[in-house]
């Protein structure tokens, strides 16, 4: 799978060297992320662009080109849809999974949908931007909840993703150490994430389980959620080190 996805890499890569205009993927997950860093270097030169709608988001699009290289500029081709209950006061507690399978019971390829921000009010859902229109017209059911959708010509006022703050002890700053105390997990359980693949750190999948986190790097764990790594606090009286997080909520 990812020989294949190198080889769509290398292909897009080429042909914007031919033609010279902006391409642009759909939304890539982060196992594509991860592979898309590893092959940069083998890959032909040429100038690129990762964005998902709004900083913070997880997937994201590839754009090639540049408003120097083509000379003009053109936008990510993502739209943003807000996904609201009819009715507050009936609608049911819904999660990520719930938004997600509604859209997909529309006969969506899932790359085609990028983050989906759950809030109490509702969801807001990045998506390329030619099938937002049928999305606003079609999605109208979430679970039993009734839901009314539309696209925005600008994203919500105030900070898209939410975060809380998290301090936990460790006896020495390591990317298992981390997840295991942050998703109360066992020290071996948390490892085993790391040899399944299932640990990405600012998009790269990470295997080593004694890396030890730069500030501001987002380390993501499939299955339990992001946290953007703070740093160490202070030092606890045996030693051990305060180490602050900010949990993606």
């Amino acid at each position: 799978m990812e020989d294949a996805q190198e080889k769509r890499f290398d292909e897009l890569f080429r042909r914007y060297q031919v033609q010279g205009i902006y391409l642009f993927t759909n939304f890539l997950d982060l196992a594509a992320l991860s592979t898309l860093q590893r092959c940069l270097p083998r890959l032909p030169r040429a100038p690129y662009t990762l964005f998902g709608g709004a900083e913070g988001c997880e997937r994201k699009m590839l754009r090639l080109g540049s408003e120097e290289d083509c000379g003009y500029e053109e936008p990510f081709p993502i739209a943003c849809v807000r996904i609201a209950p009819v009715s507050a006061k009936f609608a049911e507690k819904l999660i990520h999974r719930d938004f997600l399978g509604a859209l997909m019971n529309l006969g969506f390829e899932r790359e085609l949908l990028g983050d989906i921000i759950v809030r109490e009010e509702g969801a807001f859902l990045f998506c390329v931007e030619r099938i937002a229109p049928y999305i606003a017209q079609s999605l109208i059911q979430v679970r039993r909840t009734t839901v009314r959708c539309s696209q925005l010509k600008e994203l919500p006022q105030g900070d898209l993703f939410h975060v809380e703050r998290r301090v936990v002890q460790l006896s020495s700053v390591r990317a298992d150490a981390l997840v295991a105390h942050v998703y109360k997990l066992s020290r071996s359980d948390a490892q085993a994430l790391f040899a399944q693949g299932r640990v990405f750190v600012d998009g790269r999948a990470c295997q080593d389980t004694g890396y030890t986190p730069k500030a501001g790097e987002i380390l993501s764990v499939r299955g339990f959620g992001r946290m953007r790594y703070v740093g160490v606090d202070s030092l606890s009286k045996k030693g051990k080190s305060n180490t602050a997080v900010e949990l993606f909520v």
